[in-house]
């Protein structure tokens, strides 16, 4: 497999989640402004919606976005427990968490992501985002990962977009000036989540430590 991913970006998650389970994996790094890996080669002729992360399969096959792909590599060692068996309720617990992580807090950064495009929206979205923050840290008041007391996909996925408000490693280009200074759960959640070794290997392989 090659997972293709750009440094800090939301294929952080995916990486982690390789990490996490000892699953072989070529790291294609590319860049965000050119589109082009290491080697040259076009990330596009890969993804033509030109967005990481994509996932390359042993069989010539390319698999494309966040949640689809953390599920298929948790699927990959289903007893390591990153996911929960199919057709389970837990399973569907995990999916409806990908899909607020997705579209509420992922889609949520952009407009401050890309600020001086979004304009006044910003002002808009800023709020929403960090109400959507509140109340994940409220889901945290009683376990220690999202699903529980076993960490997740979703740990990871929300891992890398929390990373995107205030962490210190972050170029400005995905630094959004979200603070989670009243987020006590939140916080105390990422601290756990940051000092597991598949996230510490995955952050200093993409250079980010």
């Amino acid at each position: 497999m090659k997972l293709y991913y750009i440094p800090a970006a939301c294929s952080l998650a995916a990486h982690i989640a390789l990490r996490e389970l000892g699953l072989e994996a070529a790291l294609v790094k590319v860049d965000h402004r050119t589109h082009l890996t290491g080697d040259g080669e076009d990330f596009q002729q890969v993804n033509a919606l030109g967005y990481v992360p994509a996932l390359a399969l042993d069989d010539g096959s390319v698999l494309r976005e966040g949640p689809a792909i953390l599920q298929y590599l948790g699927d990959r060692k289903p007893e390591l427990g990153l996911v929960p068996p199919n057709g389970s309720m837990a399973r569907y617990r995990l999916q409806e968490w990908l899909n607020f992580l997705g579209s509420e807090i992922h889609k949520g950064f952009i407009p401050l992501l890309y600020a001086r495009l979004a304009g006044q929206y910003v002002e808009t979205a800023r709020p929403k985002l960090e109400q959507r923050f509140a109340w994940v840290d409220a889901q945290l008041a009683d376990r220690r990962f999202l699903m529980g007391d076993a960490f997740t996909v979703a740990d990871a996925y929300l891992y890398a977009l929390v990373g995107w408000g205030q962490a210190a490693w972050l170029t400005s280009h995905y630094k959004a000036g979200i603070h989670f200074d009243g987020l006590q759960h939140l916080q105390a959640w990422y601290g756990r989540v940051h000092q597991r070794p598949s996230v510490q290997q995955a952050l200093a392989e993409e250079g980010l430590q």
